[in-house]
């Protein structure tokens, strides 16, 4: 049973069918990409597996669990996290701070959390062990706001890794990045590949080859195509739509 599963998703805006019969599956363990060109629906696809949407037909299921139309938050509660294209940090804060009010022991406190976090020797070494996966030890008591944009990336990624999700979600990672940028999340990205489940949604497809197991391959609000990256090069369809262009 897959862990993360959509079934014949269906959603219309008026008149205008943006999703038509989507069905996806995530299994645990992989790392599993979205692509698709500007406008194909993986974005409204995605914000319908992570809650923002409500289809007008089909399921969403976590672990054979009947999800669909649950809030962003319930979901959340689940074991679904998502990074998000626009982020989403706390630039006051520092960064061991950020990661260490997302962790589960810490968010269970209700009375001050930071300061919980310092004296607890547990919850420290925990936030630093989700530090030291993205890159970011040595900066954790820089404030977020003095990051560069890559290792805001980086950041944004051990907030959502410090929530101990079932999966992670990562909503076009390489948007504002240069080469270098990119080139630094790739190595992160792989580094995390086998310790989370992890589906990411990127119109990058150089980045999204280099890395995925398996790519559905979303076109006029359909899933056109699904594969490894070497099936879906060689996919007339991938080609026909001008994603098969790579080298």
């Amino acid at each position: 049973m897959p862990l993360f599963e959509a079934r014949n998703l269906h959603l219309r805006f008026g008149d205008r069918v943006v999703l038509e019969d989507v069905s996806l599956a995530f299994e645990q363990g992989r790392l599993s990409g979205i692509m698709g060109p500007n406008g194909a629906g993986k974005t409204t696809c995605f914000n319908v597996l992570t809650g923002r949407y409500k289809p007008d037909r089909g399921k969403v299921l976590l672990e054979g669990r009947d999800i669909t139309g649950r809030s962003p938050q319930a979901i959340a509660r689940l074991g679904v996290a998502r990074s998000f294209q626009i982020m989403s940090l706390f630039d006051e804060f520092t960064v061991f701070e950020n990661v260490a009010i997302a962790l589960p022991g810490l968010r269970a406190r209700a009375r001050d959390p930071f300061g919980q976090a310092y004296a607890d020797p547990a919850l420290v070494a925990e936030a630093y062990a989700v530090l030291e996966m993205v890159g970011l030890a040595d900066r954790a008591e820089d404030l977020a706001k003095s990051l560069p944009y890559g290792a805001r990336r980086a950041l944004e990624i051990a907030v959502a890794l410090a929530a101990k999700p079932k999966l992670l979600f990562l909503d076009e990672p390489t948007a504002g990045l240069g080469s270098d940028g990119r080139a630094q999340l790739a190595e992160l990205v792989a580094r995390l590949k086998g310790t989370a489940t992890i589906v990411i949604i990127e119109h990058d497809m150089q980045f999204l080859f280099s890395l995925a197991e398996e790519i559905s391959v979303i076109h006029w609000g359909q899933v056109i195509a699904r594969g490894t990256p070497d099936e879906l090069k060689a996919n007339p369809w991938v080609k026909a739509s001008n994603l098969g262009q790579l080298r």
